[in-house]
């Protein structure tokens, strides 16, 4: 016999516990699907910047702001021709929710430190949770397990139950076998985005982005599937954050992942957090800018080269994103960034720095050598620094020759690179950071269909739910996926309410 729920989220990220908390404070009976081991998503691996507009630790530090401005600067952070797609009624909507939603966290005994500057933006509006992004998880988690709803793992939904036109459940298959689990009042889809799905990637962007990965591997567009076949609505499929530049993980835990996320030592370290020095923080945050933070462009335009494990120089690196797609279709993916001691002293000191949360740390060199040495490759020779990093140094040595001979041939006013000591950063692959298309929803996170009317019983939060808002800048997806979250228990549970009143 099918077992029924009240409410079905399917996807254990940050924005589908946020849903399933969202419901279950409003009574129901909540049930969570997750493919993975365990839950997380790509919110479980941010660095966790919560950024928004009237907030009250913007009061407690003086700053006088509010959502409407907000809504103002938030249209400054895109190219022209992006911002010009964006859902502005929809992004405004949830601009005004985004401090609701920052004080929910915190009554769920959340920490943040800030706010933060963050230019365009002219208030400082980023707020960091502490440690991590995983204290949203663990925190929602806990939450869920004291009211009682269930979440289960390895759990793969492969498609939606309808009776007529509503959505009233899902199919899944959980540790290899086949379920159905219904859903008296609705299902929500928060699965996550589709930036490592490499078809939907071709169909959308086009065909020479197929071979590049998304940051989150297991990030393969699920909920935009399961949307798609319940005839929703879905824009912007084609925008994309990145491709770009990132340092492969380390295989090292981030220091944030052995902390703390929830519990009293939690909650302690957030209060001693909040009244650390600045330069404590920030020394905190380097650490995590440099596991996630990509190599700035300015390298490239300085005089960098990018090597491929082969020693070879395969592309003009200053093109973007002919640099992406060409790494892309490098042997393992991978390639290497080789700077002269030119470049290295000239990127050891502001304003030039090798990666940056803005206004919160900049890396340079010397960062990355002690916080990432597993990518770092420093030396007085260039053959030394070659073969630390596992490359041919005759190869390296062909490439470096050919490409001075060129600048001096052509005249170009870049320097060539031919002072030591030596620094070969990598392995750095070609990743999309995340995908800004999703299915069309309302202010009460229903999903409209191709007409712009609602699909009775289905809901997306988060990335499955973007609606073709461009949400670019620090903090605000983790934002939108919060506040999409409590919008969609709270509704889901007030439509019930609503059905259950009728005559």
């Amino acid at each position: 016999m099918a077992e029924t729920f009240d409410v079905i989220v399917v996807g254990a990220g940050g924005s589908g516990l946020a849903a399933a908390h969202s419901a279950a404070e409003h009574g129901g009976r909540v049930l969570v699907l997750e493919k993975r081991p365990q839950p997380g998503g790509t919110t479980g691996i941010a660095v966790g910047s919560f950024t928004a507009a009237g907030t009250s630790l913007q009061r407690q530090a003086g700053v006088d702001d509010s959502p409407e401005l907000h809504i103002e600067d938030a249209g400054n952070f895109p190219p022209e021709e992006i911002e010009a797609r964006n859902a502005a009624a929809l992004r405004a909507f949830f601009l005004r929710e985004a401090a609701p939603t920052f004080e929910w966290l915190r009554g769920l005994g959340l920490s943040f430190v800030g706010p933060r500057p963050e230019p365009p933006n002219r208030n400082p509006r980023m707020h960091n949770v502490v440690p991590g992004a995983k204290a949203y998880i663990a925190a929602l988690q806990l939450g869920l397990r004291r009211k009682g709803a269930i979440l289960l793992a390895n759990a793969s939904v492969e498609g939606l139950l309808r009776d007529g036109g509503r959505v009233v459940g899902v199919q899944a298959v959980v540790d290899g076998k086949t379920h159905d689990y219904h859903a008296r009042h609705g299902v929500i889809l928060a699965a996550g985005d589709y930036a490592n799905n490499r078809n939907m990637i071709a169909k959308h962007k086009g065909e020479q982005y197929r071979e590049i990965e998304g940051i989150n591997p297991f990030a393969g567009g699920d909920g935009h599937k399961l949307a798609a076949d319940a005839g929703a609505q879905l824009v912007n499929m084609d925008v994309t954050y990145g491709p770009e530049l990132r340092f492969v993980p380390s295989s090292k835990r981030p220091f944030q992942q052995w902390l703390p996320a929830s519990g009293i030592a939690a909650r302690l370290m957030g209060a001693v957090a909040a009244r650390l020095p600045n330069w404590v923080m920030r020394a905190m945050i380097k650490r995590l800018l440099v596991t996630w933070q990509h190599p700035e462009n300015a390298l490239f335009d300085d005089g960098a080269i990018l090597l491929n494990r082969a020693g070879q120089r395969f592309v003009d690196e200053t093109k973007y994103p002919d640099r992406e797609i060409a790494l892309a279709a490098q042997p393992g993916k991978i390639g290497y960034l080789l700077l002269d001691g030119r470049l290295i002293e000239r990127y050891s000191a502001w304003p030039h720095f090798i990666s940056t949360a803005p206004d919160i740390a900049y890396a340079y060199v010397a960062d990355y050598q002690r916080l990432r040495p597993d990518v770092t490759h420093r030396g007085k020779s260039l053959d030394e620094v070659a073969r630390r990093a596992g490359l041919d140094p005759a190869a390296v040595r062909r490439s470096l020759q050919t490409y001075n001979d060129s600048l001096r041939e052509r005249g170009d006013p870049k320097l060539p690179l031919e002072e030591e000591p030596w620094v070969l950063f990598g392995p750095v692959k070609a990743y999309f950071t995340t995908t800004e298309g999703g299915a069309v929803v309302n202010q009460q996170m229903q999903v409209l269909d191709e007409c712009g009317s609602i699909i009775p019983g289905l809901y997306a939060v988060g990335q499955n739910g973007l609606s073709g808002m461009i949400l670019w800048s620090h903090g605000l997806h983790i934002a939108w996926a919060m506040t999409s979250g409590r919008l969609a228990g709270a509704s889901i549970m007030e439509d019930a309410g609503r059905r259950d009143r009728s005559p």
